[in-house]
């Protein structure tokens, strides 16, 4: 099972730079491996940050601005030529069933990829699993765009002193831990007397918008949010006009829904100097801030009860 935690393979914003990539974020849930917004180069960030175009068991995307969606063609191709055993499902919006079409068939390739469509065309659940519930709610962008989050469902953790209290060790954890029962000191245990609930760890994706409500429900206690920060607020004026966040309107979005760990990115070229997004945001959000850079690795925080 793989560690939890969000590769950065591009944080440009239009055009890639120098030193910032077009965007891609794939994010290592468990077993699964959701790949967002694989902008271009995409194939070779993954294979710069050590990680194998296998990895990647769903394709979310945004909306159709080429900055997010220019992967999807060698993304495609590489998962026919490695010969990825399982399909890779693709979560759209719905209005650009045409332009995910033209990358999927971009070029002439030996098509092996299993990539079954999902467009999505309204707020709300848009696939389940062992992994929790991913939802797509729309954004305000210049284009049909939605953002994505990952909820974990609620589960429990043992508390050590009651197990202590109730005689169980070893190999009876396992035990209760399966089958719900156990018996200990001449009674029967049950797994809700030694345990306490758990809050689901949650993810949110917030690409090219401008601040609306959708914006808000994403974040709304996410443990990692991933959010652009185009401009600075001294550019805030441009951000309205081509719907985009600056990055205090980010900070301060993070700071409203009790999010833990923000990540700044997609960043506009204009700007030189990382540690300004940083600063503006800092002033608006107290916790963990993150400005990204290509090829980081950023872990989901741990449990606050762990």
């Amino acid at each position: 099972m793989s560690p939890r935690e969000l590769i950065v393979l591009g944080t440009a914003s239009q055009v890639p730079t120098r030193h910032r990539n077009h965007n891609g974020y794939l994010l290592r849930w468990d077993d699964e491996g959701l790949l967002f917004d694989p902008g271009e180069g995409t194939q070779r960030q993954l294979l710069l940050a050590g990680v194998s175009v296998s990895a990647v068991t769903r394709l979310c995307l945004t909306h159709f601005h080429g900055d997010h969606c220019l992967g999807v063609p060698g993304i495609v191709q590489r998962l026919s030529l490695d010969g990825m055993p399982r399909p890779v499902p693709a979560y759209f919006p719905a209005s650009g069933r045409e332009f995910f079409a033209r990358l999927r068939h971009a070029s002439i390739f030996y098509d092996l990829a299993d990539i079954p469509e999902h467009p999505v065309a309204a707020d709300g659940s848009v696939a389940s699993g062992a992994f929790g519930v991913l939802e797509a709610r729309a954004l305000d962008h210049s284009v049909d765009a939605f953002g994505y989050r990952l909820i974990e469902p609620e589960g429990r953790r043992f508390v050590p002193a009651l197990l202590a209290r109730h005689g169980i060790a070893g190999p009876a954890v396992g035990e209760l831990q399966r089958a719900g029962v156990v018996e200990a000191g001449g009674r029967t245990v049950a797994l809700s007397e030694v345990t306490a609930p758990r809050r689901g760890q949650r993810f949110a994706f917030v690409m090219d918008t401008r601040l609306c409500d959708a914006v808000y429900a994403l974040a709304d206690g996410a443990d990692l949010l991933a959010i652009e920060a185009t401009f600075l607020d001294e550019d805030a004026d441009l951000a309205a006009r081509y719907g985009h966040l600056t990055a205090r309107q980010a900070a301060g979005v993070a700071a409203e829904c009790g999010v833990r760990r923000l990540v700044l990115t997609h960043f506009s070229q204009r700007y030189t100097d990382s540690r300004r997004f940083h600063d503006e945001a800092a002033e608006a959000f107290g916790g963990d801030i993150v400005v990204a850079e290509d090829l980081a690795r950023i872990p989901v925080p741990t449990r606050l009860d762990e």
